[in-house]
């Protein structure tokens, strides 16, 4: 049966969700090592204390997605997931900047990670169940947009507080700005907020009588689910298998860079490793601008990606966008001058408006639509799996292959994304999307 088309405005309202679930993300890039190196971290063990966010995407997302595809639930297929992960999400973030001690933060960081990935999975499900397959481009990269916008406006958020003016250097017991506790505690207004909007304006398609009578029939117990993840990875599609080896390099990659960037330019822009500095605070607004900026381009760009991905097709699009944020990061510590810092994120930011879509375009076009949701879950595990290879993997490496030097960690992201750029050029995708 054919959908119905929806204005861009419906498309829209319908990701608008996104807003508010970005706006956490991009609260976790930007403040986490910060926050984590102001309670005590030592530089070269930060990546452990990411460890929450890959897991629990390995865990909870392809477990929600099969959950959801077989949801018959009053509320919709999708919706209880997205209210349940958008309140725990706000919890989170409010709790977050109060934490006392180092531990509890990273504990927190575990709840918050859940309930992001408990909204976001069938979020993308949503997208797909909702529009028509030859709206699929302009839905995912409008939600690539919301992803720049939210994202821009989280990193953004401490400098403009400043501006309104609040005091950069005003901290409190454990040495966290009030700066970027004001912000953890906007973003969880917009968390809840945007999701609520979305549920509002944006009800899902109500399913068929054979389509429930379908999933009735169907198991539903957890040996049940894990079974139809399992064998849906052994019937996994050929395109998916091979956008595995893309999305390896592109998030190792993405996971150096969130962890140390911060790091690297409070060493090369203001020569300090102190967290009590006033140059680490500076460094850490600097950070947060440069991420505003890289993310309203990718705001920007999502739109502008579009008519590109149609012509040319997303996979050399995605190959371009990564090969020119490769070449930032390479230049990134080799720049003095903090206002020429801004040309590589122009670079970052088209490689992140291109990730939050262009894969998904391919992805969409070759899974089959039962199995929409367990399969974006799955497809989430090819993002966290990388993500705990690094955490595992380059504390060893820290210092005997990168002298430890975060700058070194950051020309490291940047040659995994060349990798990246080139090993998407080898994925074979459907009819009309090469």
């Amino acid at each position: 049966m054919k959908k119905p088309h929806l204005s861009f405005w419906q498309i829209v309202n319908m990701n608008f969700g996104f807003f508010g679930i970005q706006f956490s993300f991009g609260l976790q890039q930007s403040s986490m090592s910060p926050i984590y190196s102001y309670l005590g971290a030592d530089e070269s063990s930060l990546p452990y204390l990411w460890l929450a966010g890959p897991v629990t995407g390995l865990l909870v997302q392809p477990i929600i997605g099969a959950m959801s595809d077989k949801t018959t639930s009053r509320w919709g297929r999708r919706t209880p997931y997205f209210l349940i992960g958008a309140i725990l999400c706000s919890l989170g973030l409010l709790a977050m900047p109060f934490s006392p001690t180092l531990w509890m933060a990273a504990s927190l960081l575990w709840i918050l990670d859940a309930a992001n990935n408990v909204t976001m999975e069938p979020y993308r499900a949503f997208v797909s169940d909702r529009l028509d397959k030859s709206q699929h481009s302009i839905g995912f990269l409008t939600q690539s947009a919301f992803t720049g916008l939210g994202q821009t406006l989280a990193y953004l958020t401490p400098s403009l507080l400043v501006f309104v003016g609040m005091n950069k250097d005003a901290v409190n017991a454990n040495h966290i700005p009030h700066i970027v506790i004001a912000a953890f505690l906007i973003g969880a207004v917009f968390s809840l907020g945007s999701i609520l909007w979305t549920l509002k304006t944006t009800p899902e398609l109500p399913l068929s009588k054979e389509e429930i009578a379908q999933m009735n029939s169907q198991p539903r117990s957890m040996q049940a689910t894990v079974l139809e993840i399992w064998t849906a990875i052994r019937e996994m599609p050929t395109t998916m298998k091979q956008l595995a080896w893309m999305k390896l390099f592109q998030w190792y990659a993405l996971f150096c860079y969130w962890q140390y960037i911060m790091l690297a330019i409070a060493k090369s822009m203001f020569g300090t490793t102190d967290p009590a500095s006033s140059g680490f605070r500076d460094a850490g607004l600097l950070n947060g601008q440069m991420g505003a900026f890289y993310n309203f381009i990718a705001f920007l760009a999502a739109f502008a990606l579009v008519p590109f991905a149609r012509r040319f097709g997303p996979k050399f699009v995605h190959s371009a966008c990564l090969c020119v944020a490769g070449l930032g990061m390479l230049a990134i510590p080799e720049i003095q001058q903090k206002e020429w810092l801004l040309l590589p994120m122009i670079g970052v930011g088209l490689a992140w408006a291109s990730i939050m879509g262009n894969p998904y375009i391919m992805l969409a076009g070759s899974i089959p639509k039962e199995r929409t949701g367990v399969y974006m879950g799955i497809f989430n595990m090819f993002i966290v799996i990388p993500m705990i290879i690094q955490i595992l993997t380059l504390p060893l490496i820290y210092h005997r292959w990168l002298g430890g030097h975060p700058e070194n960690v950051v020309r490291l992201a940047g040659a995994l994304l060349l990798c990246a750029a080139i090993s998407v050029l080898f994925v074979k995708v459907g009819k009309g999307q090469e």
